[in-house]
């Protein structure tokens, strides 16, 4: 399991030996459940994917707590038996693929639904021990040892799973692959929000939110060959960006002016990223998932029954084009 940098040293293959505990964890430390949790986060499906792959790309965009539209659209595919052989996720994207490719239907939405109000998953906690807003080593260390992962599924070599985060010195997007670094190492860079969070270092480069240079990660799908494509995106068709770079990615960041300039061009990007999606999308080349509905939430969203019924809006909406999605799959 991965450790922050101002912890211990970091232990060899980080997914397979997250069993080692910090040295200094208090041991009579104990789990709480929030008292603000999604009502009824008992109704979740749960369970685990079946063996099968599904042979194609499924691409996963970040957006923060909008993220949970993402996790209802995963929880469908799993239990419907769709299992992509290849994952590739930015942020949000990210963490749910890590429940998707692991086969473990619910994982992520539950922890999200359960947890948003503790301090030490998204808070002063957090801020605290990792220097960011969200607490990845109470996520990775204590909160997955309530709710561990199938590492054996996630790391099956017949499954990739890529991640990307942003590399501040150039600013340009960056994919790692499970099996060939440290997973959640990567996965904590792809969603280390910019402005509230220190850089992730890895390999003496400091990594920000994937994001920050590319939200939707299709045109590595594109790019390395991928023949049917399914993306999920976490806002509405009609949504567009503002572009340009905001004042503050000026002052904060101005030593790394090619990051600074991929944040202002990122909004750009995206707008012109969608209407290929539309395109695309129409013309049968790739299967595009939006939300149906406006989504409302915010990047800090903390109204849990909102981040309750947007995940339940990806269930339904992946509900309700099954079929289209199995048809698109079989095509020639």
């Amino acid at each position: 399991m991965y450790f922050p940098e101002d912890d211990r040293k970091q232990c060899g293959c980080a997914v397979t030996k997250r069993r080692i505990i910090q040295e200094d964890r208090r041991k009579d430390s104990m789990m709480k459940i929030p008292r603000n949790i999604y009502k009824d986060v008992d109704k979740l499906p749960s369970g685990r994917a079946d063996d099968s792959v599904t042979e194609g790309c499924l691409v996963l965009e970040g957006g923060a707590w909008k993220g949970l539209y993402t996790g209802g659209v995963v929880d469908c595919l799993m239990v419907h038996g769709i299992n992509f052989r290849t994952t590739v996720g930015i942020s949000a994207g990210a963490l749910f693929g890590l429940g998707y490719v692991s086969g473990q239907i619910g994982w992520g939405p539950k922890i999200d639904l359960i947890y948003r109000h503790d301090h030490n998953y998204v808070g002063t906690g957090a801020m605290k021990r990792d220097h960011g807003v969200t607490g990845f080593s109470y996520l990775y260390n204590e909160i997955m040892e309530q709710y561990p992962m199938d590492e054996q599924r996630l790391m099956d070599p017949q499954r990739r799973f890529l991640v990307g985060a942003t590399d501040m010195r150039t600013g340009k997007i960056r994919y790692f692959e499970k099996g060939k670094c440290d997973l959640l190492k990567a996965v904590r860079a792809s969603a280390t929000v910019p402005y509230v969070s220190r850089p992730v270092v890895i390999g003496g480069v400091p990594y920000l939110d994937g994001g920050c240079s590319e939200k939707i990660p299709y045109t590595w799908a594109k790019e390395n060959g991928q023949k049917k494509i399914m993306v999920v995106k976490t806002r509405e068709w009609a949504y567009r960006k503002k572009e340009g770079a905001p004042a503050m990615a000026k002052l904060m960041y101005r030593k790394y002016p090619a990051f600074v300039e991929s944040i202002a061009q990122s909004g750009g990007k995206f707008n012109r990223m969608t209407e290929e999606l539309q395109k695309e999308s129409q013309a049968g080349n790739v299967f595009a998932m939006a939300p149906s509905e406006e989504v409302t939430v915010s990047r800090f969203e903390g109204d849990m029954e909102k981040l309750g019924a947007l995940y339940w809006l990806g269930y339904q909406d992946m509900e309700h084009r099954l079929e289209e999605l199995k048809k698109y799959l079989q095509a020639d």
